[in-house]
Order: C-alpha cells, then sequence, then structure tokens
C-alpha cells in the first residue's frame, strides 16, 4: 500500500511550488481593471489576453519535448527565474503599446513551462490506482489561489495602486522558484528507452486523444469568459466583487476535490464528468441571469464545482491513454488547451459583449459548453468502439 500514497514530501514540495506561482498568476485577474484604466475596451483585453495565450501554445511543442527529453526539473526552474523577471517588468508599463506587447508574450512563455511541468512533474507522482483522485488534490493547489488571488488583488488595490500588485506578484513568483529548488526528477520506468517518444505531433494526433483536446478545448473555451471578463463585469454591472466570486468558486472545487476527490476513480470517470459539464453550464446560465450579489456567488459555486472535477477528469484521461515516454508532451499540449481557449474565447467573447452585453456573452458560454459536450460523448464512444472492434479483430 505505500506505493498508492499520495502525500509524499516531492509531492507536497511540488504542490507547494504550484501553489505559490498559482496565487501570482491569479492576481492577474485583476489586470483587465489596469488596463481599462489605459483606456484598454472589452475587444483589446480579450486580445491581450488572447497574446499571452499564443505565445504559451507556441512554446509547449518544444516544452514538451524538453520535458520527456530531459526532464521536468530544469524546465520548473527555468520557468520560474522567467516568471520572476517578468512580473517586475509590468511595473514598467504606463500604455497599451510595445512594451505590454512583449511583457505578455513572455508572461505567456513562463505560464507554459510552469504550469506543464509542475503539473507533468505531480503526475509522475500519483499512483496509478488513485490517479484522478491524486492529480483532483494536487489541483487544489491551483485553485485555492483563484479565491486567494482575486481576495488579496481586492485587498491591495483598496490601499495601494497597481504597481504594489505587481511588485506583490514578482515576490510571489521568488517564493515559488524557491520552493521548487528541492525538485527532482522522477526516475524513468525500465522500459523507457524500448518504448521512446514518438514526438510531440505523434502524441497530438494519436486517435484516442482527439476526443480530449476537443473537449478540453470547450472548457478552456468556456473557463475564458469566466477568467476573462468577470472583473469587467462587476465593473460594470456593480453587482458583487471579483474576490467574492472566486471565492465562492474555488472554495466549491477545493472542497469537492478534497472531501469527493475519490468519487471518479470509484464509480468511473464519465460517471462524474458528464453532471460536472451541467453544473459548469448551470453555473454560466447563472452569471447571465444574475441581479443581485448572491446570484454571482451562486453561480461562483456552479462554476467552481463544475472545474473542481473536470479538469482532473480530463488530465487523468489524457495520463492513461498517452504513451509513457510521450507523457510530458501530451499533457503539455493538455495544458495548451487552456491558453487555445483564451486565444478563442477572449476575443470572441469580447465581441459578444460589446455587441449584446454579459448576460449574452455568458448565454453563448453555456450554449459552448452543452453543444461541446454532447459532441465529444458521440465522438469519444464512436472511438471506443473502434478500438475495440481493432482488438477483436487481432485476436481473431
Amino acid at each position: 500500500m505505500s506505493n498508492d500514497r499520495l502525500l509524499t514530501r516531492p509531492f507536497a514540495l511540488c504542490a507547494a511550488a504550484n501553489f505559490l506561482q498559482a496565487l501570482c498568476f491569479n492576481l492577474y485577474l485583476h489586470l483587465p481593471g489596469f488596463l481599462r484604466g489605459l483606456g484598454a475596451d472589452e475587444v483589446m483585453i480579450g486580445l491581450l489576453s488572447g497574446l499571452t495565450a499564443v505565445a504559451a501554445i507556441a512554446a509547449r511543442p518544444p516544452v514538451g519535448r524538453a520535458m520527456d527529453s530531459r526532464g521536468r526539473r530544469g524546465v520548473i526552474l527555468v520557468g520560474g527565474v522567467l516568471n520572476t523577471t517578468v512580473c517586475s517588468f509590468y511595473l514598467g508599463v504606463d500604455s497599451i503599446g510595445p512594451w505590454l506587447v512583449g511583457v505578455r508574450i513572455v508572461h505567456g512563455l513562463a505560464e507554459a513551462m510552469l504550469f506543464s511541468a509542475l503539473f507533468t512533474l505531480a503526475a509522475d507522482m500519483v499512483p496509478a490506482s488513485r490517479r484522478t483522485e491524486g492529480l483532483a488534490l494536487f489541483g487544489v493547489s491551483g485553485i485555492l489561489p483563484i479565491s486567494l488571488g482575486g481576495l488579496l488583488g481586492d485587498a491591495i488595490l483598496a490601499r495601494a495602486s497597481y504597481a504594489a500588485l505587481f511588485a506583490t506578484s514578482s515576490v510571489l513568483a521568488a517564493l515559488s522558484l524557491l520552493v521548487s529548488l528541492p525538485l527532482r526528477d522522477r526516475p524513468r520506468p525500465a522500459h523507457h528507452e524500448a518504448a521512446s517518444s514518438r514526438g510531440f505531433s505523434a502524441a497530438a494526433a494519436q486517435r484516442d486523444l482527439l476526443p480530449l483536446w476537443f473537449i478540453g478545448t470547450v472548457f478552456a473555451t468556456a473557463l475564458s469568459a469566466v477568467f476573462t471578463f468577470v472583473t469587467t463585469f462587476v465593473l460594470t454591472t456593480g453587482i458583487g466583487s471579483v474576490g467574492l466570486f472566486f471565492s465562492f468558486y474555488s472554495g466549491a472545487a477545493v472542497f469537492l476535490r478534497l472531501f469527493l476527490g475519490w468519487l471518479p476513480d470509484r464509480i468511473g470517470p464519465k460517471a462524474v464528468l458528464f453532471p460536472a459539464l451541467a453544473l459548469l453550464c448551470a453555473g454560466l446560465l447563472g452569471l447571465a441571469a444574475a441581479t443581485r450579489t448572491r446570484d454571482v456567488a451562486m453561480a461562483g459555486v456552479l462554476c467552481g464545482l463544475g472545474h473542481g472535477f473536470t479538469f482532473p477528469i480530463l488530465s487523468g484521461f489524457v495520463v492513461k491513454r498517452a504513451r509513457e515516454a510521450e507523457r510530458g508532451a501530451a499533457l503539455s499540449l493538455f495544458t495548451a488547451l487552456f491558453d487555445l481557449g483564451v486565444l478563442i474565447g477572449g476575443p470572441a467573447f469580447g465581441a459578444v459583449i460589446r455587441a449584446g452585453g454579459y448576460p449574452t456573452a455568458y448565454r453563448a458560454a453555456a450554449g459552448v459548453v452543452f453543444v461541446g459536450t454532447a459532441s465529444f460523448a458521440a465522438w469519444d464512444a464512436r472511438v471506443a468502439r473502434q478500438a475495440r472492434a481493432r482488438v477483436e479483430s487481432s485476436a481473431h
């Protein structure tokens, strides 16, 4: 049973490093307010968010190859140094211009390296028998900072300027780097050389992973409507606060992962995945209909419950289906989907908000989840049937 332990010292260190870098990153939930102060509208805010996503997506193939060929630790350390540096660069931003564009690009590179490598290292540490539970537990270190980042940002901006916010983010990035120094790569399996990686492109095109790339993109695109525009929604409507929404959001997700994280492994991942996506859909519709502070809080709860299970279940599927030697590439691509979602959803939902308002945008995001989930269910079932048919055919 010792091989089934989740809470080991390396796992805790990896989670602590992830917590600190995620807290740093989630302070930038308040960045849309800063950009609005510089004169950006919702479309420009979406484009600037998309710019970071483009850089992160472009970085994923080399990051995935580096993790599979040279290990996760080097990527974590380089990403930590880059993140600490770029967070301090925001202190020099005073207009919408080339400097801001450059900072957003470098921030995307740092985010891609840290998000991919810390998550992949954690996946290496999780025993297969408790994979979804372990990834859900590790995910608490990324979910909890959503609430704390919103609240900490609210507190800083109530007493100081955005410069103080950016300085705090740089300190948190430095702390994450320090905590990550003792991390070491896990021993490679004995069969590693025999089952060498076919490369990033082969992992991306693997037939049973394709439906996961699709639903991951759907999930991430819908989330972009929340993470990119809740700040301006609150500023425009005066309903609730950024800290309130994300506190209920992360609180619900953390509760689910701490007390019910075992459920997908016990009753089956898909038996939990589809209700989770339905809860996310309901939360988005709740935001569309919100007229009071408690409506925003309830929407946060529903979205958080949906996120709480959807991410670890999908990532667990990726780990299970990917080849061992291509785990870094596969998880790097999976995490890139969340940047792709921002790239698609940021400008698209920004345009919808400008044309039809926030309720229309959040209803559209709910529609994306509903249609995408139905399409994924049919596609993944078909891929499973075809796989079974190939196995039966080869057996005869």
